[in-house]
């Protein structure tokens, strides 16, 4: 069967999430994304200033830590958007880390100074689910600052993190309520779409899909998008694999399980089979193998 081809770029590709978010003609998108996710926090942004990611820190293990997007508003508060494709153990530590860096780069030298700082924000754009919040199927944004645990109320507002965990959201464009659900539902689904549909014909998202179109790319573009691309549909099918790996040794294991279970309650062999659908001589080999150990 033929493989489909998308209309648009997949924003879950490096080259797709840089092209959208992070090129300088393109930087209206991110502004008004970051005004739709913020606009309860911060009022009204109007201007960004692209930073450097890779010149923060003091050492060379500091400048390891490459931020995919890393911007300033006109108040000179900063911003770190992140995209991760897949689970990672300490992803959430990884975002703390991040936020000294624009906290530390803050810092004056000389003895007037009085340790004010700007508000740093990071936002991490996430397609997977923290094992923590599978109970929470309808919870989908994650909104962290330092708080007091008894009167829950904010120590410190300066430090802000938004997690979003892009597979939860799962509302059709009928559906969407605000502008801050259309960008959720653009940035799940704009390879999946051949069309802008007629919820999305507004300014934004019609530049926003011009610019995602593949067609409209240059060669040399087109080379690096699909190269992009190639590595996430890779890493995706490895990590499908090792799912379904996964869960075949968890089935061979509950069968074991249920074949020993069996012949200790002293069940024919024809019987077991029947149970488990292995044949008689798998029966026998999960016995020996209990008779070994």
């Amino acid at each position: 069967m033929e493989e489909r081809r998308e209309k648009y770029i997949n924003p879950f590709t490096d080259y797709g999430f840089k092209r959208l978010f992070g090129e300088e003609p393109n930087k209206d998108l991110l502004l008004d994304f970051l005004n739709e996710l913020l606009k309860h926090e911060q009022g009204r942004i109007t201007a960004l200033t692209y930073l450097k990611s890779d010149k923060l820190g003091t050492s060379e293990e500091d400048r390891k830590a490459v931020f995919d997007l890393y911007c300033q508003n006109e108040r000179g508060e900063k911003f770190i958007v992140e995209l991760q494709k897949t689970k990672q153990k300490f992803f959430k530590d990884r975002t703390i880390y991040y936020s000294t860096f624009p906290i530390r780069e803050q810092a004056q030298r000389g003895s007037d100074w009085t340790f004010e700082l700007k508000a740093v924000y990071t936002v991490a754009i996430l397609d997977f689910v923290f094992d923590a919040d599978k109970d929470e199927p309808n919870k989908f944004r994650y909104d962290v600052k330092l708080t007091d645990i008894d009167t829950c109320k904010i120590f410190y507002d300066k430090l802000t993190f938004i997690y979003l965990e892009m597979p939860k959201f799962n509302k059709s464009v009928e559906l969407l309520e605000s502008r801050f659900d259309k960008w959720m539902y653009v940035i799940r689904n704009l390879n999946e779409l051949d069309r802008i549909p007629n919820e999305l014909r507004e300014g934004v998202f019609e530049r926003l899909f011009e610019v995602a179109e593949i067609a409209k790319f240059s060669k040399e573009e087109a080379k690096a998008y699909e190269d992009s691309l190639k590595s996430y549909r890779d890493l995706k099918n490895s990590l499908d694999t090792a799912f379904e790996e996964g869960i075949e040794k968890g089935i061979e294991k509950e069968r074991k399980v249920v074949v020993r279970n069996s012949l200790n309650a002293g069940l024919s062999l024809e019987m077991i089979a029947s149970i488990t659908r292995l044949s008689q001589e798998e029966i026998r080999r999960i016995k020996n193998e209990g008779n070994n150990s």
